[in-house]
């Protein structure tokens, strides 16, 4: 006990004990907004591989549009329900399961 009172009484020691609460709670820079920016920094590192894995499909199918003419009208079908004169599209939605 006698120990840390002495360890208490020493000004070296609690200006680095204040020192150290200062950073880790007070500090413009303190742990809780440490761990907010983490965080915000992994959300948006996901949001950035999901729109490069976005933009690479993308090219692709640009790609494939631009050089084949078949490709061009199956994606105009399929994506946009295109149609010729005479023909009739039919569109089948399933339904969720309700729960």
């Amino acid at each position: 006990m006698k120990r840390l009172i002495e360890l208490f009484q020493n000004k070296y020691f609690m200006c680095t004990l204040a020192f150290v609460v200062w950073m880790l709670f007070f500090d413009k820079n303190d742990m809780l907004s440490q761990y907010e920016f983490r965080s915000e920094v992994n959300k948006l590192e996901a949001e950035k591989e999901f729109y490069e894995t976005e933009t690479a499909h993308v090219k692709k199918d640009l790609t494939e549009l631009t050089t084949n003419l078949n490709t061009a009208e199956k994606f105009a079908r399929e994506k946009y329900y295109m149609k010729k004169d005479n023909e009739d599209v039919f569109v089948i939605v399933k339904e969720l399961p309700k729960d």
